[in-house]
Protein backbone atom coordinates (compact mmCIF):
# COMPACT_ATOMS: atom_id res chain seq x y z
CA UNK A 1 0.00 0.00 0.00
CA UNK A 2 1.77 3.58 -1.04
CA UNK A 3 1.73 5.99 1.82
CA UNK A 4 -0.86 8.00 0.29
CA UNK A 5 -3.18 5.03 0.39
CA UNK A 6 -1.98 4.95 3.85
CA UNK A 7 -2.23 8.06 5.08
CA UNK A 8 -5.84 8.14 3.51
CA UNK A 9 -7.16 5.09 5.45
CA UNK A 10 -5.79 6.22 8.73
CA UNK A 11 -7.08 9.71 8.40
CA UNK A 12 -10.85 7.91 7.12
CA UNK A 13 -10.77 5.27 10.41
CA UNK A 14 -10.22 8.70 12.91
CA UNK A 15 -12.73 10.69 11.28
CA UNK A 16 -15.44 7.38 11.72
CA UNK A 17 -14.32 7.36 15.72
CA UNK A 18 -14.87 11.48 15.90
CA UNK A 19 -18.70 12.30 16.00
CA UNK A 20 -18.44 16.11 15.35
CA UNK A 21 -15.92 15.12 12.39
CA UNK A 22 -18.01 12.24 10.86
CA UNK A 23 -21.10 13.76 11.02
CA UNK A 24 -20.28 16.93 8.31
CA UNK A 25 -18.41 14.33 6.56
CA UNK A 26 -21.57 11.99 5.88
CA UNK A 27 -23.43 15.25 5.09
CA UNK A 28 -21.09 16.50 2.46
CA UNK A 29 -21.11 12.59 1.03
CA UNK A 30 -24.49 12.89 0.83
CA UNK A 31 -24.86 16.21 -1.09
CA UNK A 32 -22.71 14.61 -3.43
CA UNK A 33 -23.84 11.46 -3.56
CA UNK A 34 -27.61 13.05 -4.25
CA UNK A 35 -26.03 15.52 -6.48
CA UNK A 36 -27.14 18.47 -4.30
CA UNK A 37 -25.72 21.37 -6.47
CA UNK A 38 -28.24 19.83 -9.51
CA UNK A 39 -31.19 20.15 -6.52
CA UNK A 40 -30.00 23.64 -5.91
CA UNK A 41 -29.77 24.95 -9.54
CA UNK A 42 -32.81 23.69 -10.54
CA UNK A 43 -34.76 25.52 -7.14
CA UNK A 44 -32.88 29.10 -8.16
CA UNK A 45 -34.01 28.99 -11.31
CA UNK A 46 -37.50 28.17 -10.73
CA UNK A 47 -37.07 30.71 -8.51
CA UNK A 48 -36.01 32.93 -10.34
CA UNK A 49 -38.56 32.18 -13.00
CA UNK A 50 -41.35 32.77 -9.78
CA UNK A 51 -40.18 35.74 -8.74
CA UNK A 52 -41.82 38.31 -11.08
CA UNK A 53 -44.98 36.73 -11.01
CA UNK A 54 -44.98 35.73 -7.35
CA UNK A 55 -44.74 39.60 -6.92
CA UNK A 56 -47.35 40.57 -9.64
CA UNK A 57 -50.03 38.72 -7.33
CA UNK A 58 -48.55 40.08 -3.86
CA UNK A 59 -48.97 43.55 -5.46
CA UNK A 60 -52.22 43.08 -6.81
CA UNK A 61 -53.32 41.52 -3.77
CA UNK A 62 -52.18 44.74 -1.95
CA UNK A 63 -53.78 47.28 -3.55
CA UNK A 64 -57.38 45.80 -3.33
CA UNK A 65 -56.50 44.63 0.20
CA UNK A 66 -55.03 48.10 1.37
CA UNK A 67 -56.36 50.76 -1.62
CA UNK A 68 -57.21 53.32 0.95
CA UNK A 69 -53.87 52.67 3.24
CA UNK A 70 -51.30 53.18 0.45
CA UNK A 71 -48.39 53.81 3.57
CA UNK A 72 -49.22 50.30 4.77
CA UNK A 73 -49.24 49.04 1.54
CA UNK A 74 -46.39 50.33 0.35
CA UNK A 75 -44.24 49.06 3.63
CA UNK A 76 -45.30 45.32 2.97
CA UNK A 77 -43.92 45.51 -0.49
CA UNK A 78 -40.80 47.25 0.33
CA UNK A 79 -40.14 44.10 2.81
CA UNK A 80 -40.73 41.88 0.76
CA UNK A 81 -38.79 43.53 -2.15
CA UNK A 82 -35.95 44.14 0.79
CA UNK A 83 -35.49 40.16 0.88
CA UNK A 84 -34.17 40.49 -2.65
CA UNK A 85 -32.13 43.71 -2.56
CA UNK A 86 -30.71 43.02 -5.93
CA UNK A 87 -33.88 44.17 -8.17
CA UNK A 88 -35.85 45.83 -4.84
CA UNK A 89 -35.89 49.00 -5.92
CA UNK A 90 -36.23 48.13 -10.01
CA UNK A 91 -38.84 45.85 -9.22
CA UNK A 92 -41.02 48.92 -6.94
CA UNK A 93 -40.86 51.62 -9.83
CA UNK A 94 -41.68 49.57 -12.50
CA UNK A 95 -44.37 46.65 -11.51
CA UNK A 96 -48.14 47.74 -11.41
CA UNK A 97 -50.40 45.00 -10.10
CA UNK A 98 -53.75 43.85 -12.39
CA UNK A 99 -56.09 46.22 -13.25
CA UNK A 100 -59.20 43.72 -14.20
CA UNK A 101 -61.64 42.99 -12.25
CA UNK A 102 -64.01 40.09 -11.41
CA UNK A 103 -63.65 36.95 -13.25
CA UNK A 104 -60.92 38.08 -15.75
CA UNK A 105 -58.74 39.45 -12.07
CA UNK A 106 -59.43 35.85 -10.36
CA UNK A 107 -58.72 33.86 -13.70
CA UNK A 108 -55.02 36.12 -14.19
CA UNK A 109 -54.01 35.37 -10.79
CA UNK A 110 -54.63 31.81 -10.88
CA UNK A 111 -52.42 31.89 -14.35
CA UNK A 112 -49.83 33.95 -13.04
CA UNK A 113 -49.70 31.55 -9.78
CA UNK A 114 -49.82 28.34 -12.29
CA UNK A 115 -47.04 30.05 -13.91
CA UNK A 116 -44.55 30.17 -10.54
CA UNK A 117 -45.81 26.46 -9.81
CA UNK A 118 -42.66 25.27 -10.91
CA UNK A 119 -40.76 26.42 -7.77
CA UNK A 120 -42.99 24.07 -5.70
CA UNK A 121 -42.04 21.33 -7.86
CA UNK A 122 -38.50 22.05 -6.92
CA UNK A 123 -39.03 22.35 -3.73
CA UNK A 124 -40.67 19.21 -3.48
CA UNK A 125 -37.82 16.92 -5.83
CA UNK A 126 -35.02 18.57 -3.42
CA UNK A 127 -36.91 17.16 -0.26
CA UNK A 128 -38.29 13.90 -1.13
CA UNK A 129 -34.36 13.62 -3.13
CA UNK A 130 -32.58 14.20 0.30
CA UNK A 131 -35.19 12.26 2.18
CA UNK A 132 -34.55 9.31 -0.13
CA UNK A 133 -38.25 8.75 -0.83
CA UNK A 134 -39.31 6.57 -3.97
CA UNK A 135 -41.08 7.93 -6.49
CA UNK A 136 -44.01 5.65 -6.05
CA UNK A 137 -44.73 6.85 -2.70
CA UNK A 138 -44.10 10.63 -3.49
CA UNK A 139 -47.68 13.03 -3.30
CA UNK A 140 -49.16 12.81 -7.30
CA UNK A 141 -52.14 14.65 -8.58
CA UNK A 142 -54.25 16.81 -7.16
CA UNK A 143 -52.03 16.81 -3.96
CA UNK A 144 -49.16 17.68 -5.44
CA UNK A 145 -50.31 20.68 -7.02
CA UNK A 146 -51.96 21.67 -3.73
CA UNK A 147 -49.51 21.66 -1.43
CA UNK A 148 -47.23 23.07 -3.73
CA UNK A 149 -49.43 26.08 -3.83
CA UNK A 150 -49.78 26.39 -0.19
CA UNK A 151 -45.87 26.26 0.43
CA UNK A 152 -45.71 28.98 -2.18
CA UNK A 153 -47.97 31.31 -0.11
CA UNK A 154 -46.86 30.14 3.02
CA UNK A 155 -43.17 31.00 1.66
CA UNK A 156 -44.39 34.95 0.55
CA UNK A 157 -46.27 35.31 3.73
CA UNK A 158 -43.35 34.42 5.68
CA UNK A 159 -40.91 36.48 3.81
CA UNK A 160 -42.63 39.48 4.11
CA UNK A 161 -42.88 39.27 7.70
CA UNK A 162 -39.09 38.37 8.64
CA UNK A 163 -38.24 40.43 6.23
CA UNK A 164 -39.79 43.39 8.17
CA UNK A 165 -38.89 42.14 11.58
CA UNK A 166 -35.04 41.87 10.36
CA UNK A 167 -35.12 45.94 8.44
CA UNK A 168 -36.20 47.09 11.91
CA UNK A 169 -33.80 45.46 13.94
CA UNK A 170 -30.98 46.51 11.58
CA UNK A 171 -32.34 49.98 11.99
CA UNK A 172 -34.40 50.18 9.10
CA UNK A 173 -37.62 50.96 11.08
CA UNK A 174 -38.51 53.46 13.70
CA UNK A 175 -40.79 51.29 15.41
CA UNK A 176 -37.89 49.67 17.20
CA UNK A 177 -35.37 51.56 19.19
CA UNK A 178 -32.82 50.20 21.51
CA UNK A 179 -29.97 47.27 21.40
CA UNK A 180 -32.60 45.39 23.58
CA UNK A 181 -35.43 45.77 20.93
CA UNK A 182 -33.13 44.68 18.00
CA UNK A 183 -32.36 41.77 19.41
CA UNK A 184 -35.96 40.72 20.45
CA UNK A 185 -36.55 41.48 16.90
CA UNK A 186 -34.24 39.33 15.29
CA UNK A 187 -35.01 36.45 17.76
CA UNK A 188 -39.02 36.87 16.89
CA UNK A 189 -37.85 37.01 13.08
CA UNK A 190 -35.57 33.45 13.64
CA UNK A 191 -38.59 31.94 15.27
CA UNK A 192 -41.13 33.09 12.53
CA UNK A 193 -38.31 31.75 9.72
CA UNK A 194 -37.83 28.24 11.56
CA UNK A 195 -41.71 28.43 11.72
CA UNK A 196 -41.58 29.04 8.11
CA UNK A 197 -39.33 26.70 6.64
CA UNK A 198 -40.95 23.80 8.79
CA UNK A 199 -44.64 24.14 7.23
CA UNK A 200 -42.91 24.65 3.81
CA UNK A 201 -40.86 21.40 4.38
CA UNK A 202 -43.83 19.71 5.53
CA UNK A 203 -45.68 20.45 2.65
CA UNK A 204 -43.31 19.77 0.43
CA UNK A 205 -42.27 16.37 1.56
CA UNK A 206 -43.76 12.84 1.56
CA UNK A 207 -46.26 12.56 4.40
CA UNK A 208 -44.37 9.82 5.58
CA UNK A 209 -41.61 12.12 6.92
CA UNK A 210 -43.15 13.27 10.05
CA UNK A 211 -43.15 16.77 11.15
CA UNK A 212 -40.80 16.61 14.20
CA UNK A 213 -38.21 15.00 11.49
CA UNK A 214 -38.46 17.43 9.49
CA UNK A 215 -37.90 20.46 12.68
CA UNK A 216 -34.06 20.14 12.75
CA UNK A 217 -33.45 21.01 9.14
CA UNK A 218 -36.43 23.72 9.24
CA UNK A 219 -34.27 25.02 12.50
CA UNK A 220 -30.81 25.09 10.27
CA UNK A 221 -32.11 26.82 7.25
CA UNK A 222 -33.44 29.42 9.30
CA UNK A 223 -30.20 30.14 11.06
CA UNK A 224 -28.60 30.28 7.98
CA UNK A 225 -31.40 32.39 6.26
CA UNK A 226 -31.16 34.81 9.38
CA UNK A 227 -26.94 35.16 8.65
CA UNK A 228 -28.39 35.67 4.44
CA UNK A 229 -30.47 38.54 5.06
CA UNK A 230 -28.29 40.36 8.13
CA UNK A 231 -25.26 40.44 5.81
CA UNK A 232 -27.08 41.03 2.58
CA UNK A 233 -26.53 44.32 2.46
CA UNK A 234 -23.13 43.90 2.91
CA UNK A 235 -22.67 41.63 0.04
CA UNK A 236 -24.55 43.57 -2.61
CA UNK A 237 -22.96 47.14 -2.22
CA UNK A 238 -20.04 45.82 -2.53
CA UNK A 239 -20.10 42.97 -4.83
CA UNK A 240 -22.61 44.52 -7.26
CA UNK A 241 -20.44 47.82 -7.01
CA UNK A 242 -17.56 46.27 -8.90
CA UNK A 243 -19.73 44.21 -11.08
CA UNK A 244 -21.85 46.72 -12.40
CA UNK A 245 -18.27 48.69 -13.81
CA UNK A 246 -17.94 45.60 -15.43
CA UNK A 247 -21.06 43.71 -16.57
CA UNK A 248 -23.30 46.76 -16.77
CA UNK A 249 -27.23 46.06 -16.85
CA UNK A 250 -26.43 42.93 -16.62
CA UNK A 251 -25.01 42.68 -13.11
CA UNK A 252 -28.23 43.32 -11.65
CA UNK A 253 -29.16 39.78 -13.36
CA UNK A 254 -25.87 38.08 -12.57
CA UNK A 255 -26.34 39.35 -8.60
CA UNK A 256 -30.07 37.85 -8.67
CA UNK A 257 -29.36 34.75 -10.03
CA UNK A 258 -26.19 34.04 -7.71
CA UNK A 259 -28.15 35.34 -4.21
CA UNK A 260 -30.60 32.79 -5.31
CA UNK A 261 -28.44 30.30 -6.15
CA UNK A 262 -26.56 30.78 -2.66
CA UNK A 263 -30.10 30.51 -0.75
CA UNK A 264 -31.40 27.34 -2.85
CA UNK A 265 -27.57 25.89 -1.70
CA UNK A 266 -28.14 26.75 1.99
CA UNK A 267 -31.05 25.13 1.71
CA UNK A 268 -30.41 21.95 -0.02
CA UNK A 269 -27.31 21.61 2.27
CA UNK A 270 -29.60 22.02 5.71
CA UNK A 271 -32.61 19.45 4.24
CA UNK A 272 -29.10 16.88 3.72
CA UNK A 273 -27.81 17.38 7.21
CA UNK A 274 -31.77 16.87 8.23
CA UNK A 275 -31.52 13.08 6.50
CA UNK A 276 -28.58 12.55 7.63
CA UNK A 277 -29.06 13.17 11.33
CA UNK A 278 -32.18 11.11 10.93
CA UNK A 279 -31.54 8.11 9.42
CA UNK A 280 -28.47 7.94 11.19
CA UNK A 281 -26.33 8.11 8.30
CA UNK A 282 -22.63 8.24 10.02
CA UNK A 283 -19.98 7.97 10.04
CA UNK A 284 -18.77 7.14 5.82
CA UNK A 285 -15.92 6.01 4.39
CA UNK A 286 -13.56 7.60 2.36
CA UNK A 287 -12.35 4.35 0.94
CA UNK A 288 -12.64 0.71 1.99
CA UNK A 289 -14.21 -1.07 3.69
CA UNK A 290 -17.40 0.56 3.65
CA UNK A 291 -18.96 1.19 7.32
CA UNK A 292 -23.11 0.21 7.74
CA UNK A 293 -23.79 3.92 7.25
CA UNK A 294 -22.42 3.35 3.63
CA UNK A 295 -24.19 0.23 3.61
CA UNK A 296 -27.61 1.75 4.50
CA UNK A 297 -27.14 4.87 2.10
CA UNK A 298 -26.75 2.76 -0.88
CA UNK A 299 -29.69 0.95 0.20
CA UNK A 300 -31.71 3.73 -0.05
CA UNK A 301 -30.50 5.14 -3.28
CA UNK A 302 -31.30 2.03 -4.41
CA UNK A 303 -34.95 1.83 -3.30
CA UNK A 304 -35.50 5.35 -4.35
CA UNK A 305 -36.06 5.69 -8.02
CA UNK A 306 -38.65 2.35 -7.66
CA UNK A 307 -42.12 3.65 -9.51
CA UNK A 308 -44.49 0.17 -8.16
CA UNK A 309 -45.33 -1.89 -5.87
CA UNK A 310 -42.68 -4.95 -6.78
CA UNK A 311 -39.50 -4.59 -4.12
CA UNK A 312 -36.14 -4.83 -5.52
CA UNK A 313 -34.23 -6.67 -3.28
CA UNK A 314 -35.52 -5.90 -0.03
CA UNK A 315 -39.22 -5.07 1.33
CA UNK A 316 -40.46 -2.16 2.15
CA UNK A 317 -40.67 -2.84 5.99
CA UNK A 318 -37.48 -3.97 5.90
CA UNK A 319 -35.60 -0.76 3.79
CA UNK A 320 -37.24 2.20 6.84
CA UNK A 321 -36.31 -0.33 9.48
CA UNK A 322 -32.48 -0.47 8.01
CA UNK A 323 -32.85 2.90 7.54
CA UNK A 324 -33.53 3.95 10.87
CA UNK A 325 -31.28 1.93 12.71
CA UNK A 326 -28.43 3.57 14.59
CA UNK A 327 -24.64 3.21 12.66
CA UNK A 328 -22.00 2.21 14.84
CA UNK A 329 -18.18 3.04 14.28
CA UNK A 330 -17.06 -0.50 13.01
CA UNK A 331 -14.33 -1.79 15.35
CA UNK A 332 -11.49 -1.98 12.48
CA UNK A 333 -11.69 1.69 12.55
CA UNK A 334 -11.09 2.17 15.71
Amino acid sequence: MSRANEAVRIADGWQQCHGWLALPVAVVKKFSDNRGWNLAAIVAFYGLVAIFPLLLVLVTVLNLLLKSNSTVRDKLLSSALAHYPVIGQEVQDNLAPLNQTGLALVVGLVGTMIGARGLARAMQNALNSAWEIPVLRRPAFPWNYLRGFAALITLGLGLIITSTLSGLASGAGAVLTGAGSALLALAVSLVLNCGMFWLVFRLSAAREIGWWLLLPGAMISALAWQVMQAISGYLITHQLARSSNLYGTFAIVLGLVGWLYLQAQVTVWAIEANAVIVYRLWPRSLAPPRTTADRRAYAMYAEVERRDEEPLTITNSRFWSVALASAECPASAC
